[in-house]
C-alpha cells in the first residue's frame, strides 16, 4: 500500500499545488503522476478566490487517470465552492424561493467567484464535478472538505450520505440546491465546547478515527493571523486535522500525509 496524501482549499492557486505536489514527488517536472502506488484526495474547494481554479479541476481530472494506471489513486472530493459554482451556472440571479433575498449569484460574487472559471465551465467538466464524492474514508482517516455535522442529515454511512447529494445534484430544483450550499458552508462544529462530541459523533457513524477537512483556516481555529509557516492544525483531542491553509490570504498550500499524520507535510 503506498503513501496517502490529502490537500485541501486550493482555490485557483494551481502553481503553489503544482509546486507542493513536485515536493512530494507525486508529479514530476512535466506535471505528470510520478506517484507510483501512492493515493492523493483533494478535499474540495478547487476554484474561487484565486487565478485558475479551472486549471485545478483539470489538473485533478487528468491526475486521476494518471494515478489509477500507475497503481496509485488521485480522488477527489466536492467542496462548498463548487457547488456554488455550479449554482451559478445553473441558476445565476434567480432568487431562492424559500427567500427571496439571496440568489447563487449574489453569493457567487461575495465569496470570490472567478468570471474566468465560470466561463470555462462546460459540460465534461460539469459531469466530472456533479459525479463526486463530498465523503470518503481511506487510512482509517474520514476525508471530507467542511467542518461540519450537516453531513449526516444527508444519512448514517458514507455511502447513503454521497448517493443522497449525487441524486440532489442532478434535481433541476433551486431550493434543493440552495441547501446543498447552506449546509456545506456551516463550519466550527468540532471547535466548539461540544466539538469533541461532535467528532465523535461523525467518526462514529461514518467510520474512521480521524476527521480531515478544509473549509475554515487553520489559523481561525487556532487563533492568531494567518502566515506562510502555518501548519495543519490538530484538535478536538486529536480527532480532527484542518488542512486549510488560507492560500487566498497568505497562507501556504498544506499537502499531508495521512500515514504519518502528525508530520508536517510539504508546503510552498
Amino acid at each position: 500500500m503506498g503513501d496517502v496524501w490529502a490537500v485541501s482549499d486550493i482555490h485557483g492557486h494551481r502553481d503553489a499545488l503544482v509546486e507542493v505536489l513536485r515536493s512530494a514527488d507525486l508529479i514530476d517536472e512535466d506535471e505528470h503522476w510520478s506517484g507510483g502506488d501512492a493515493r492523493l484526495w483533494f478535499l474540495g474547494d478547487y476554484v474561487d478566490r484565486g487565478p485558475d481554479g479551472i486549471g485545478v479541476i483539470d489538473l485533478a481530472r487528468r491526475l486521476e487517470g494518471e494515478a489509477a494506471d500507475a497503481g496509485g489513486s488521485a480522488s477527489a472530493v466536492l467542496g462548498n465552492h463548487e457547488i456554488l459554482m455550479l449554482g451559478m451556472h445553473r441558476y445565476g440571479p434567480t432568487p431562492v424561493p424559500s427567500d427571496g433575498r439571496y440568489s447563487f449569484e449574489a453569493n457567487w460574487i461575495g465569496n470570490g467567484g472567478v468570471v474566468s472559471d465560470l466561463e470555462r465551465l462546460d459540460q465534461d467538466r460539469i459531469d466530472w464535478l456533479t459525479t463526486l464524492p463530498v465523503i470518503a474514508t481511506d487510512a482509517d482517516h474520514l476525508l471530507l472538505h467542511s467542518d461540519t455535522t450537516a453531513y449526516l442529515l444527508w444519512g448514517d454511512s458514507v455511502d447513503e450520505v454521497n448517493a443522497a447529494v449525487r441524486a440532489e445534484l442532478e434535481m433541476p430544483d433551486l431550493d434543493t440546491w440552495w441547501e446543498m450550499w447552506r449546509r456545506l458552508t456551516t463550519r466550527y462544529a468540532f471547535a466548539r465546547e461540544d466539538g469533541v462530541a461532535a467528532a465523535e459523533q461523525m467518526l462514529g457513524a461514518l467510520g474512521g478515527r480521524r476527521i480531515v477537512h478544509g473549509h475554515t483556516i487553520g489559523a481561525l481555529v487556532r487563533g492568531g493571523p494567518v502566515t506562510p509557516e502555518d501548519e495543519p492544525v490538530l484538535y478536538a483531542d486529536g480527532l480532527v486535522l484542518d488542512i486549510d491553509g488560507g492560500i487566498y490570504l497568505g497562507g501556504p498550500c498544506q499537502l499531508v500525509r495521512l500515514d504519518e499524520p502528525d508530520l508536517p507535510g510539504p508546503r510552498s
